[in-house]
């Protein structure tokens, strides 16, 4: 399935690239000069979440952003799986596409743990690392199994693909930023349909049924990237992620990280705090 939507160049002032993976069409950018730096998004959003990161870092770096399979501009190709594996393996193909190396990696939410199974794999390829708002190891507390399995579940798995609920609903949700209407129908456009939500409503089960690929990452992380330099951006008022509970595991697991403490932001930090962000990314990796 192909998405017909045409982003306003106002707000999305990038060129459209294409690749051909091995399950499907990839749409991605890659825009600027400089050492390269791979934007992973999560859920329910696309490459369109970094668009205000990547206005400011273009002139300094070469950013990739892309769209999984089943977001985005990307295809949803029959008989993908969707899994965060999947997603991973994807991406994965294209940054060897790419040729990318002396690369950081950059993911909040699942695009945390996609962009650590990239970077496990291509270890001595990886600069450096960004995470916010995110994780990388088996959920284990009770709130995050029962937003998965609640998600997971017949009526809210009808609402998320008949009513876009992730969009129509977390999103607002997860923004301390009140998104304009042109906004958000850049996050709605791209989830015309139910069946071009597939991908959005197979991530929150993805939480229990990715655990074995978590308890990989959760060995994997600090044994092949743990000596990287780390950049930790937090939203200090996601209710998803707190950073109570999370920033303590990341501090650990990196041994030479820098924190920056986004106040005001709430889950998703690029529509919240993309300049202090961007600043925060110069100033350790520039």
């Amino acid at each position: 399935m192909r998405i017909n939507f045409t982003p306003n160049p106002q707000l999305y002032p990038f060129t459209s690239q294409w690749f051909d993976s091995s399950r499907g069409r990839v749409h991605y950018l890659d825009e600027g000069a400089g050492p390269p730096i791979l934007l992973c998004h999560g859920n329910p959003t696309w490459s369109f979440l970094y668009r205000g990161i990547m206005t400011r870092l273009r002139d300094k770096f070469r950013c990739v952003a892309v769209d999984y399979l089943g977001f985005g501009l990307s295809d949803r190709p029959t008989g993908f799986g969707y899994t965060i594996e999947e997603h991973a393996q994807v991406v994965g193909e294209l940054v060897d596409h790419l040729g990318l190396d002396g690369f950081l990696t950059v993911g909040q939410d699942w695009g945390g743990p996609v962009s650590m199974a990239v970077g496990t794999a291509r270890a001595d390829r990886v600069r450096g690392v960004v995470l916010g708002n995110t994780w990388f190891w088996p959920a284990a507390d009770v709130s995050t199994k029962a937003f998965s399995r609640i998600m997971g579940s017949w009526p809210l798995q009808w609402a998320i693909l008949h009513r876009n609920f992730f969009v129509e609903r977390l999103i607002p949700a997860g923004s301390a930023t009140r998104l304009s209407e042109e906004v958000m129908d850049h996050y709605r456009g791209v989830q015309p349909s139910p069946e071009a939500r597939k991908g959005v409503a197979r991530m929150p089960k993805e939480i229990l049924a990715a655990s074995p690929l978590l308890g990989r990452l959760a060995a994997d992380v600090p044994a092949k990237l743990g000596s990287k330099p780390a950049l930790l951006v937090w939203g200090m008022k996601d209710l998803a992620f707190k950073p109570g509970s999370n920033l303590p595991r990341m501090r650990a697991t990196f041994s030479d990280h820098v924190v920056v403490e986004l106040p005001d932001a709430k889950h998703f930090i690029q529509e919240d705090a993309p300049d202090r962000i961007a600043d925060a990314i110069v100033e350790r990796f520039g």
